[in-house]
């Protein structure tokens, strides 16, 4: 079928959702980062770009990481991933006081989609596919506050904004956003 073009209708169901875990990173790797080097938003000379290898091994050097590629044939489409957070260590705690009852966390750490698959559904099946088998409470993820409309694109997900955070110091500055998660997730 091939890549959605402007006016043309919705070929989301084109695309094939693949799931892996923790043992799969060294298969999934290079997929990882070469979907991210076709991201305009973060050029080679981008802090985050020269970066984003030591994330991709960090997340998923989580024993519980999960991650979802989307694939037209052979060809990536798209990426999320993430993993657990360690209770009682969550980031975003110190936004919200009282925390809620149930906060077992998972934190989305990166959602990538190609430009040519934008504005086709591909965000939101990869980041429903992400979220639809994790057993936590609560998802959570960071958004750079200068980018409105990524903020505004998980606010129509349920997520809300409950305070802002810089994890490092030459990071940006990040809006801190939840998610509760069904209570079927919950054990």
């Amino acid at each position: 079928m091939g890549r959605p073009t402007p006016g043309e209708p919705e070929l989301i169901s084109v695309i094939d959702v693949r799931y892996y875990r923790h043992e799969d990173l060294a298969v999934i790797r290079r997929t990882l980062l070469d979907v991210h080097a076709q991201i305009p938003e973060y050029p080679p000379d981008d802090p985050f770009s020269r970066r984003f290898p030591w994330f991709v091994d960090h997340w998923g050097g989580h024993p519980d990481f999960t991650c979802v590629i989307g694939y037209e044939g052979d060809e990536a489409t798209g990426f999320a991933y993430g993993a657990p957070l360690t209770a009682g260590r969550e980031w975003w705690r110190g936004h919200l006081d009282p925390a809620p009852e149930r906060s077992r966390t998972y934190a989305v750490s990166e959602l990538m989609v190609r430009p040519e698959w934008r504005k086709t559904g591909l965000a939101d099946r990869l980041h429903h596919a992400l979220l639809a088998d994790v057993e936590q409470d609560i998802a959570v993820l960071l958004v750079d506050v200068t980018h409105p409309k990524v903020q505004a694109k998980y606010e129509s997900w349920d997520y809300g904004k409950v305070g802002e955070r810089q994890p490092f110091a030459a990071s940006p500055v990040f809006a801190v956003m939840i998610k509760p998660l069904p209570s079927r997730h919950s054990r």
